[in-house]
């Protein structure tokens, strides 16, 4: 009898926002321009989503806690972000931590890293290198960023804050990434979006399947399991479960997490559908694997600190 997974869950990625304030230009773009982004166009999520539309998209999912990860803030309105979700309602676990939004190449980038660090929500940063010819699939604002040596001097200042460094990048990318993560050893990385397998080619699965190899050697380097059916539109449980299996078994439950990458990822499918593709497919790992998955990896990385004894329901025969 298979056994599935349905005890506490921690969603380390999803994101709010309140269009209202006029900070995340990547939402009220032109909708022309919108189409051409790697995942489509973001024009059904172009509303305001907060902490009610979370709780409703992921309604019995056991979430008890969750990572609110940067939402594209305007660079000119620096620290604003953290200090909107201080002003929301966390008693719910919705944005218990956040990963929060540093260029890291900016002249003051070692102050802002330092008045986040004050914060005990944030726990992390991101700053996206993900780097594409085409305008409109890229998002890091130019190519080579992993090398540059202001760059990585920010960089460094998140290390000697002790945060996590949420790196989101294109498979093509990740000779570059290797070197990062190696040269970097005392921080903590967590992989966005098992590394975005976006070129669905042969060849493309292939540089991908082989890239996450060899990151994954990297013992400092975490994957996020997110936000996989942006790059594969007309997903089935039997399309998603390689790409997804193989980021686990290069990783190790230890250091692989669920997330859903909401409201984003509902583009394509909803959250039901997600966590139930992750449940799915993680059943046939060992219970404390799943557990892990699910709960501890992000609860130990995000350092959410909250109780890990196993419960005698955490899991459901079918």
């Amino acid at each position: 009898m298979t056994r599935i997974y349905r005890g506490p869950v921690i969603d380390p990625h999803h994101h709010l926002w309140d269009l209202s304030l006029d900070r995340h230009p990547w939402l009220t773009r032109r909708p022309a321009e919108a189409e051409e982004m790697v995942y489509g166009s973001p024009a059904a999520i172009r509303r305001n989503y907060g902490i009610a539309d979370y709780r409703r998209d992921a309604t019995g999912q056991t979430v008890v806690a969750t990572v609110h990860v940067e939402a594209g803030w305007e660079d000119g309105h620096p620290l604003e972000e953290s200090r909107w979700l201080d002003e929301l309602d966390h008693t719910t676990g919705v944005a218990a931590r956040y990963v929060a939004r540093v260029p890291l190449d900016a002249e003051d980038a070692a102050a802002m890293i330092a008045a986040e660090a004050e914060n005990p929500r944030v726990v992390g940063i991101r700053d996206i290198v993900s780097w594409h010819e085409e305008p409109g699939k890229s998002f890091a604002r130019r190519p080579g960023l992993m090398s540059d040596l202001a760059w990585r001097a920010g960089l460094a200042a998140v290390g000697r804050h002790g945060l996590v460094f949420d790196l989101m990048l294109y498979p093509w990318q990740m000779d570059e990434a290797e070197r990062l993560v190696a040269d970097f050893p005392d921080v903590q990385f967590v992989l966005e979006h098992a590394g975005s397998p976006a070129e669905r080619s042969d060849d493309g699965m292939a540089r991908w399947r082989e890239g996450l190899a060899r990151l994954s050697r990297q013992r400092n380097l975490a994957v996020k399991i997110t936000d996989l059916v942006a790059y594969d539109t007309r997903w089935t449980l039997s399309s998603l479960s390689p790409v997804i299996c193989h980021a686990i078994d290069c990783f190790g439950a230890e250091r692989a997490m669920f997330g859903s990458d909401f409201p984003a990822a509902g583009l394509h499918a909803s959250f039901a559908e997600i966590y139930e593709v992750f449940r799915k497919i993680a059943c046939q790992y060992g219970e404390n694997d799943q557990r892990a998955m699910f709960f501890g990896t992000a609860n130990r990385i995000y350092r959410l600190g909250l109780a890990t004894e196993a419960g005698a329901d955490d899991f459901l025969e079918e």
